[in-house]
């Protein structure tokens, strides 16, 4: 009896010993500080395209901090929904250099706004490509204005040559970079839809039915069960108001949709993606009749998931 007493506190010693190794393992694991662009997204992690170490998976936790600085030392919490593909973000956490699981994710507020409007659908190299070519005229200006001058101007003249060359560069730079992550958002094609819901809304209303609540929950039970999910919510509204009422009308239905799916369907929000306010943008019917307008005024909602994590269910 005494053995077997001895042997029983011996393997509980040596369990506590094992255990204590483990966690002080865990929590000295290897500080790791990487910066990339997001080019895949699931509901437990990213992929991101690192200069410095390739492709590098992120993992992400509930303690995961997403932020954008405000001044030198404070930051902003963000969703972790603004995770979307076609973002530049820093990391910082523990792990290797191609793994790592997150303790922070910051990124600018201006990476954002280009990611949100390239996920919208819109084309901001055109816009840029003005931008720049306004710049190039106004230096071109300048030069027939120098030439016009005494020979003294001539210098300023080349100069503004000068700026006409770099702003050139600059257009091609900028359409590269833009081009670059614009194709991040077709890797969206690579997601396979497990499931889909449109939620319909009376006009002027953010309102979720009963019906459309019922669809809803079925919607996150068939989710849930899925491996690396995300959940993707487009709002939309009908051609009734104005464009400013009509773009946070869209933006409310998603939200909305969103605060359901997190409170009632119990979906965790890094399964869900920014939601989209979409205005009267791709409408489902004509809006010249009630009926066009009553299928407008709505919310797509899929579950999406990853084909390479799907092929291996």
């Amino acid at each position: 009896m005494k053995q077997h007493r001895r042997w029983i506190v011996a393997c509980t010693a040596l369990l506590c010993i094992l255990s204590a190794g483990l966690a002080f393992g865990a929590s000295n694991g290897k500080k790791v500080k990487v910066e990339g662009l997001i080019t895949a997204r699931d509901g437990e992690s990213l992929t991101l395209k690192s200069t410095q170490a390739g492709n590098v998976v992120v993992t992400l936790t509930d303690d995961t901090k997403v932020q954008t600085p405000k001044g030198v030392f404070r930051h902003t919490e963000k969703s972790v929904t603004a995770l979307i593909p076609g973002l530049k973000v820093k990391v910082e956490g523990t792990g290797t250099e191609n793994q790592v699981t997150a303790k922070t994710v910051e990124f600018s507020n201006d990476d954002l706004v280009l990611a949100e409007t390239i996920q919208a659908g819109l084309n901001p190299t055109q816009q840029q490509q003005a931008i720049n070519q306004s710049h190039i005229a106004a230096n071109q200006q300048g030069i027939a204005s120098n030439k016009a001058g005494v020979a003294a101007n001539q210098k300023q003249g080349a100069a503004n040559a000068a700026g006409v060359s770099a702003n050139q560069q600059d257009i091609q730079a900028n359409q590269q970079d833009i081009e670059a992550q614009t194709k991040r958002f077709s890797d969206l094609s690579e997601y396979e839809t497990k499931a889909t819901a449109t939620v319909l809304f009376a006009s002027g209303s953010s309102k979720i039915s009963d019906s459309d609540q019922a669809a809803l929950t079925a919607l996150a039970q068939s989710a849930i069960g899925l491996k690396g999910y995300i959940i993707q919510v487009k709002g939309y509204a009908d051609s009734s108001g104005d464009a400013t009422m009509n773009q946070k009308l869209s933006m409310d239905r998603a939200d909305a949709v969103v605060a359901f799916l997190l409170q009632n369907g119990h979906v965790p929000l890094r399964h869900i993606v920014a939601p989209g306010a979409m205005g009267v943008s791709d409408p489902a019917a004509p809006n010249e009749s009630a009926e066009g307008r009553a299928e407008n005024r709505r919310v797509d909602v899929k579950v999406i998931v990853n084909k390479g994590i799907a092929g291996g269910m």
